[in-house]
């Protein structure tokens, strides 16, 4: 069977790995084009490029899937199947009827729940314990089309994005090989995404990263797990950003002080933050331009004592998040 493979992040590095070593013919491999990243805007290739340059796969990367050069490029590969994992593109008609086994999607969640760009995220945020992969025949609508397969997979206490998003990679690794041995093999049958049960998952900006210590303790717990490794979580003390890279929820009791403040910190004690209702202590944060550090350090460091305060947004003029 030969494929062409498209994918652009980490997440699509272990189905290429995989479609590599079980001896499937990858006629080649799509890719975004290499971005600017760092102080320095060096163009630094997307994770599945480097993986299909380390494999010796022959490697693509336009800027515009849809053009009719590029059409005519797929065209002479004569793929039987184009396999996706998180590529980024919107394919038209003509592309989806070029194999003859059309083209097949791995998302990381149960469909129809979760259509969209970041499935993973959201289902730590709203607390789900299980998710998983599926494998759909694509269509022109987006994540809409017959699953040819799923897995489910537990989401533990203590999952974040990144290691959800590592996880359900290995489960659809094992589901994309699968499909693709039942598609060649003939009599894999497909069924139909009940709509009436669609869910979205509607893309993250940085803006959303941002914590607001009105919410209950096990709310922003999850938002900070939800968020890692991007956006990221972030408050301010003082007028410094501070990343929150990670918490534990310490209770859900209501206390009388605002939202934000420290219950504990300075010398040997952890920083506990008052949320709306309970707290958490702060295990690991980062300031601008430093390095990742643990509560304690954090406390030692900025002088931050009981009673200062942190904040969604930066402190007023004249203000003060100081006890």
């Amino acid at each position: 069977m030969k494929i062409v493979f498209m994918g652009t992040p980490q997440f699509a590095v272990p189905v290429l790995r995989r479609l590599h070593a079980e001896k499937f013919r990858i006629a080649a491999v799509y890719t975004q084009p290499a971005r600017k990243q760092g102080r320095g805007l060096r163009l630094v290739q997307p994770p599945a490029a480097q993986a299909a340059e380390e494999l010796g796969l022959p490697l693509r990367q336009p800027k515009i899937l849809q053009r009719r050069a590029e059409h005519g490029v797929l065209e002479k590969l004569a793929p039987d199947v184009i396999v996706t994992a998180a590529y980024g593109k919107i394919f038209r008609r003509r592309l989806l009827d070029l194999p003859r086994f059309g083209c097949i999607n791995l998302h990381p969640s149960l469909l129809p729940h979760y259509r969209g760009l970041t499935p993973i995220p959201w289902a730590i945020l709203r607390g789900d314990t299980v998710t998983g992969v599926t494998v759909y025949r694509m269509d022109e609508a987006v994540d809409a089309g017959p699953i040819l397969g799923q897995r489910a997979v537990a989401i533990g206490p203590d999952d974040t994005g990144a290691s959800l998003g590592q996880r359900l990679a290995e489960h659809g690794v094992e589901l994309v090989c699968s499909v693709l041995r039942g598609l060649q093999a003939g009599g894999l049958k497909a069924w139909p995404q009940d709509p009436e049960l669609a869910s979205y998952a509607p893309r993250l900006g940085r803006d959303d990263g941002r914590l607001d210590w009105r919410l209950p303790a096990t709310q922003i717990a999850r938002q900070v797990r939800a968020l890692q490794p991007w956006p990221g979580t972030f408050s301010y003390w003082c007028g410094l950003r501070v990343k929150i890279l990670e918490v534990a929820v310490v209770d859900e009791t209501l206390r009388r002080v605002p939202p934000g403040t420290l219950l504990s910190g300075g010398g040997k004690q952890p920083p506990v933050v008052a949320a709306l209702p309970g707290a958490v202590v702060l295990q690991r944060v980062q300031c601008e331009n430093a390095r990742p550090q643990n509560g304690i350090e954090f406390c030692c460091g900025r002088r931050v004592t009981r009673g200062d305060r942190l904040r969604g947004h930066p402190v007023q003029p004249g203000g003060t998040d100081r006890a």
